[in-house]
């Protein structure tokens, strides 16, 4: 049974840049799409990126509408690890941010089954 841990999260200002990571711990990513998600204070969680499996290089990706242009994610099937560039970060995009795997490729909570625990991510205006 994979395990999500994230990392990379921290304190940013606006206009800033992090890299999060996403490691699969008691297993892999092999076979799994991996969505990236985040939830602020009162808010539900809400979907922000995810890729397909692939063995190569090639693979599909998605985004919420509130980040194209802005975040990246990408995977290294070798080092069993996802990660989502943030760039020009915006106050808006405060909150914590999990990583799950799950055997569809979806931009739906209910497809993932397995889930980090999260990294908080915040941006200073």
């Amino acid at each position: 049974q994979v395990q999500p841990v994230e990392s990379g999260g921290g304190v940013v200002q606006a206009g800033g840049s992090l890299r999060l990571s996403c490691a699969a711990s008691g297993g892999t990513f092999k076979n799994y799409a991996v969505g990236w998600f985040r939830q602020a204070p009162r808010k539900e969680r809400e979907f922000v990126a995810a890729i397909t499996w692939s063995p190569t290089s090639t693979y599909y990706a998605d985004y919420a509408d509130s980040v194209k242009g802005r975040f990246t994610i990408s995977r290294d099937n070798a080092k069993n690890t996802v990660y989502l560039r943030m760039n020009s970060l915006k106050p808006e995009d405060t909150a914590v941010y999990y990583c799950a795997a799950g055997s569809l490729f979806s931009q739906q909570t209910r497809n993932y089954d397995y889930w980090g625990q999260g990294t908080q991510v915040t941006v200073s205006s």
